[in-house]
């Protein structure tokens, strides 16, 4: 055979590859308002990046029917290519392509990419969309599940990982991007979840559908296990492609800075008025971030699950820092089972990548109740210490208003580790709030029990506790807090903190690992 001939082979070959599943799938396909695994990948990687490897890969079953039959790529697209100017590795299952269904090779596909984004210190996102593990390949195909989460658990801590569900995921295959960094979920069209609507109908007799038991916004609002909720595919790529903008490539590289253009000295006068004088009326903490923030621009992860707890990304002075925030509106910005969850591994996500933690706080406790109780609230709480206290990268502090008993522990406090801890005036730092300490301290409780008016005497000691404790001065007295601020200058000496203890360093204990609460 001739050169040309071989080239006009190696065309024809790229050709029958690249049209997947054929044209009437890919109609399909778009029916249901789904873009197609090459037109995802052409969003995700800047214009003409995109190198694909093992387009060629063919499956090898010879159970059933599967001789005969030809799956384009074994139904996964594999590569590496550039996302912001910076190296990513990439897989996107193919549905049009017998489902985009798992079997020995499309794995092997995947797990040599995972294998190269490891070596090469890169992100990896994970694109998926299929009908789980192909039947007719067997335990090939659930060796295969088995090797892609062996290396989801070693990448863990070491590169970026980002699924992105834009179809079905179920089964076996929920459980790789669960082990993964941040999960993506397109509302309408992304489903996750273990058994099917069907064989829960079968086995429980339960009647539910694909959309209320794995929807985007079920794994958003109730399960938490999803991180983000979009409204297209493209948004949701938009938006992969902002959160690898904040993160570095691997852990061992510091996150990218940027020119913001947001002067480092800006005052927020605004601040100075932004906390209501009635300790119990709420405000947005979301307004004090934005203030604070580099252009106002803040990333939420997890913003519609545990709301009374706010965690993202931003810049201030081009430096990445990650957020974490009690959240006034909702439950008083209180501290539950599912703020903790959410917490807790937001902190260890930055701590693995290099990430400064700077945290607001306004919280008056852990949320009381049976339910918290016995759902674990001890064991759930707890792991925001353990992470605070883990994590190694710079870790300030600024509270807001409230600050009560082991919340205010919780909440990064210099015994956690805090590097620099900062108290606004109306600050509240102490054991607990007025209103429980009167009830509590035995000389208050008998001055009101002697009194003529035990209503006004309350109130009198109610009054006295705050005035005494309620302040952020005796803390700044120990030292445990560095320095009560004017809120307007609160960016500044943020930013000021951020310059100074970019070059801290500090180890943990040679230890195999910790035994995280879960």
């Amino acid at each position: 055979m001739k050169i040309a001939e071989k080239l006009g082979q190696l065309k024809q070959k790229e050709e029958q590859i690249k049209a997947m599943g054929g044209e009437d799938k890919i109609i399909v396909q778009h029916e249901k308002g789904k873009l197609t695994a090459r037109e995802r990948l052409a969003l995700l990687f800047d214009e003409g990046s995109f190198r694909e490897i093992d387009m060629f890969v063919k499956h090898r079953s010879t159970n059933f029917n599967m001789p005969r039959l030809e799956i384009p790529g074994d139904g996964v697209i594999t590569g590496h290519g550039m996302v912001n100017g910076r190296p990513v590795f990439s897989y996107a299952q193919d549905f049009t392509s017998r489902g985009g269904s798992l079997g020995e090779k499309h794995a092997g596909k995947i797990i040599k990419v995972m294998d190269l984004a490891m070596k090469a210190g890169v992100p990896l996102v994970g694109i998926n969309d299929s009908g789980g593990a192909r039947v007719e390949e067997g335990i090939d195909s659930l060796r295969g599940y088995g090797d892609i989460f062996f290396r989801n658990s070693r990448a863990s801590g070491v590169i970026p990982q980002i699924a992105c569900i834009m179809g079905p995921c179920a089964g076996g295959a929920v459980y790789s991007p669960a082990m993964m960094d941040f999960i993506f979920m397109v509302k309408n069209t992304s489903h996750m979840f273990i058994t099917s609507p069907y064989v829960i109908e079968t086995v429980t007799g339960e009647k539910t559908t694909f959309e209320e038991l794995g929807g985007a916004m079920v794994h958003n609002t109730k399960s938490g296990n999803a991180h983000f909720a979009c409204d297209s595919e493209e948004e949701t790529i938009e938006q992969i492609r902002i959160l690898l903008s904040y993160i570095p490539g691997n852990n061992l590289e510091e996150p990218p800075r940027l020119r913001t253009g947001d002067d480092p000295h800006r005052l927020c006068p605004e601040l100075d008025a932004i906390v209501p004088d009635n300790p119990k009326a709420a405000y947005d903490m979301k307004e004090i971030i934005h203030s604070l923030v580099d252009n106002g621009v803040f990333f939420e992860s997890h913003a519609h699950y545990a709301e009374n707890a706010v965690v993202g990304f931003a810049r201030m002075n081009g430096r990445t820092v990650g957020i974490i925030a009690n959240q006034p509106l909702i439950l008083a910005g209180c501290l539950d089972i599912n703020a903790s969850d959410k917490i807790s591994r937001f902190i260890r996500f930055c701590d693995a990548f290099n990430i400064t933690l700077l945290t607001l706080v306004d919280v008056p406790g852990y949320l009381p109740g049976l339910d918290q109780e016995w759902g674990g609230i001890i064991r759930h709480g707890s792991k925001i210490l353990w992470s605070y206290a883990e994590a190694t990268v710079p870790k300030l502090n600024v509270t807001i208003r409230k600050s009560y008993g082991g919340a205010y522990i919780a909440m990064c406090s210099r015994h956690l580790g805090a590097d620099m801890t900062f108290a606004w005036p109306s600050a509240e730092i102490a054991v607990m709030g007025a209103q429980g300490a009167v009830n509590i301290v035995g000389s208050y409780r008998q001055e009101i029990k002697d009194a003529q008016d035990p209503e006004a005497k309350r109130q009198e000691k109610i009054q006295e506790y705050e005035d005494k404790f309620n302040t952020p001065y005796i803390a700044a007295e120990r030292g445990y807090i560095d320095a009560v601020i004017q809120p307007s200058v609160t960016r500044t000496r943020l930013i000021d903190a951020l310059e100074i203890l970019s070059t801290k360093r500090e180890s943990l204990p040679p230890k195999k690992h910790g035994n995280i609460p879960t």
